[in-house]
């Protein structure tokens, strides 16, 4: 793993000892799993969605809580722009959230019928319920922090409780091990997003040749989603172009003050352009097109 990454299983796992000794496994299962069921990721059929992120911090991008009134206005105006879910940073040290940011986000957000996503670098079941607790509908799991059986039963306990998961790559390495765990789960009863990051972990730069050059290598399946570098609505028309059906769009809104609209702009490019891949696609079928 790279620096970021070790840096952050380290805090993770801190995190997690200090978290059970004040709740044993056993009560923490017993209270996330007694919660109504969150509302369900659902994906437009018009070909595209965003997952829009609510963080303070970012080591890459620095302070990112100017332009934002509060975590309940900024999420409420992602649910209310079209997001299909939000995503809320928990992790303390690098990102400067928590889990009470997690909580208030999905109070805002459950009436709207949004789900929340707990992103963190979690490394236990055990942080799949502290994020069910909190009220969220998802969670991250990042594929090159944790080995296969790990992963697989951070699988089971979100899909036993109803929460879906995206499923985090950052190389061909990562998509390999997310193909040969997923693929003895296609019977399951479960809603798993396979995602590319494009970061640069070392260097914290965006890398935005790697969606395209990993985008063959995603598992079928799965809905497919774009993480990091999509800034504008020309991005998104690109990771479509690509074949991603979702993104996760971050520090761009962040920084927007009118979050609601640019969320708006993004996916309906997005759409317009997923629409005419799927015209194009047609055409080509019926004959009536060449590749």
């Amino acid at each position: 793993m790279t620096g970021l990454l070790t840096e952050m299983t380290q805090t993770s796992l801190a995190r997690l000892a200090q978290a059970r000794a004040q709740e044993s496994e056993c009560d923490l299962w017993t209270r996330a799993s007694d919660l109504p069921a969150p509302p369900k990721l659902k994906l437009s059929p018009e070909g595209f969605d965003i997952i829009a992120e609510c963080k303070l911090h970012s080591p890459s991008a620095g302070d990112l809580s100017a332009n934002t009134a509060g975590v309940d206005s900024r999420v409420q105006a992602y649910g209310l722009g079209g997001a299909c879910a939000v995503s809320v940073l928990t992790e303390p040290h690098r990102f400067g959230g928590n889990l009470a940011h997690l909580e208030q986000a999905s109070a805002v957000l459950r009436p709207l019928n949004v789900p929340t996503m707990r992103k963190d670098f979690l490394v236990a079941p055990y942080q799949i319920m502290e994020a069910r607790a909190a009220g969220a509908g998802g969670a991250l799991i990042i594929v090159r922090m944790l080995d296969r059986s790990r992963i697989t039963e951070m699988l089971d306990c979100a899909a036993m409780l109803k929460m879906f998961v995206l499923l985090e790559a950052f190389d061909a390495a990562d998509l390999v091990a997310a193909h040969e765990i997923l693929a003895p789960r296609k019977r399951h009863n479960e809603n798993v997003l396979v995602g590319v990051n494009c970061r640069d972990l070392e260097k914290l730069t965006v890398e935005m040749s790697r969606l395209q050059e990993l985008a063959d290598q995603l598992p079928p399946g799965h809905p497919h989603v774009a993480e990091s570098g999509v800034g504008s609505p020309a991005d998104v028309r690109h990771i479509v172009d690509i074949g991603y059906q979702v993104a996760l769009v971050g520090t761009t809104l962040m920084k927007s003050t009118q979050p609601r609209q640019l969320l708006g702009e993004m996916l309906a490019a997005g759409r317009e352009r997923a629409l005419a891949v799927r015209t194009r696609r047609m055409r080509i079928a019926t004959g009536e097109e060449q590749e």
